[in-house]
């Protein structure tokens, strides 16, 4: 499933080919991806006509905010690609939503899996329609107060460090991916106790969390071997090259040498390394 990284990519993309530009036709087919809509007519009718004045992102929704005080909210969920095209070429299959642009350049979203979404939250705010938005946790690139935010999570907590990490109530973005990685960044081993870490190791784990977020972004996002997650440009990221312990059992630490181990635990595949993760 595309994390923050992914979607953060996505997000910036299309901010820099489609903010200011008008919505003038929508084409809604998946009736899975408009689920939250009674009926798919809602989309089009809520969207076409206009402008889209700036993009926003919550954990992992890209959020779409129009001149009407409306926002168009998409989730990529396991497969979702939006992807820039020029009306008239041809689709691709799983094509469920295209909303065309003025100038000639449409925003298409395709998901083969149907798990993604794309709805309309009205001006009250996405918060007020959407359960999971209202509750996600603190955005672990957020601004001045993020790092004693994120303190206040792990103080006192037996949770284990890759479950609170992932908890999107708690921090919102990350998924098992990128929680294996910031984790070896950081040293620090999956099911060490949140609330076991000195305020060192705190302030390294966030250290190692935001580095390894931005670095991402700016290799644009992973994609695996099944190559699903791509830009809005339909690209292939580039920081799957750049993973130290994520799907490399067996292979060499980076930094000791240690063989990567791989455990399963909560229904999860957690990669590590034994000798200088704590």
């Amino acid at each position: 499933m595309p994390e923050l990284p992914e979607v953060e990519t996505v997000r910036r993309d299309v901010h820099a080919e489609f903010a200011g530009l008008v919505v003038e036709d929508v084409r809604a087919t998946g009736v899975r991806t408009l689920r939250r809509h009674g009926r798919p007519g809602e989309l089009v009718e809520r969207a076409r006509g206009h402008k889209l004045v700036g993009t926003g992102r919550r954990g992992k929704y890209l959020l779409l905010g129009l001149d009407s005080g409306d926002v168009v909210v998409v989730h990529l969920g396991m497969s979702g690609q939006l992807l820039r095209a020029q009306a008239g070429q041809a689709q691709v299959r799983h094509t469920h939503v295209v909303f065309g642009f003025e100038g000639g350049v449409e925003l298409r979203f395709v998901d083969p899996r149907t798990f993604g979404e794309v709805f309309v939250a009205g001006p009250a705010g996405v918060d007020m329609e959407l359960d999971e938005l209202a509750h996600l946790g603190i955005d672990p690139l957020g601004g001045p107060g993020t790092e004693a935010r994120f303190a206040g999570l792990l103080a006192g907590r037996g949770t284990r460090l890759k479950p609170l990490l992932m908890d999107q109530t708690r921090v919102a973005g990350i998924g098992n991916m990128y929680a294996d990685e910031i984790l070896f960044e950081a040293g620090l081993r999956f099911d060490r106790p949140a609330g076991s870490l000195t305020g060192g190791e705190v302030r390294r784990l966030f250290r190692a969390m935001t580095a390894t977020l931005n670095r991402a972004i700016e290799h644009r996002g992973s994609s695996l071997a099944d190559e699903q997650y791509r830009d809005l440009y339909g690209r292939v990221g580039d920081f799957q090259r750049l993973h130290r312990v994520y799907a490399r059992e067996g292979a060499a630490c980076p930094r000791c040498a240690t063989p990567i181990a791989r455990v399963k635990a909560g229904g999860r595949s957690n990669f590590f390394c034994p000798g200088c993760q704590r």
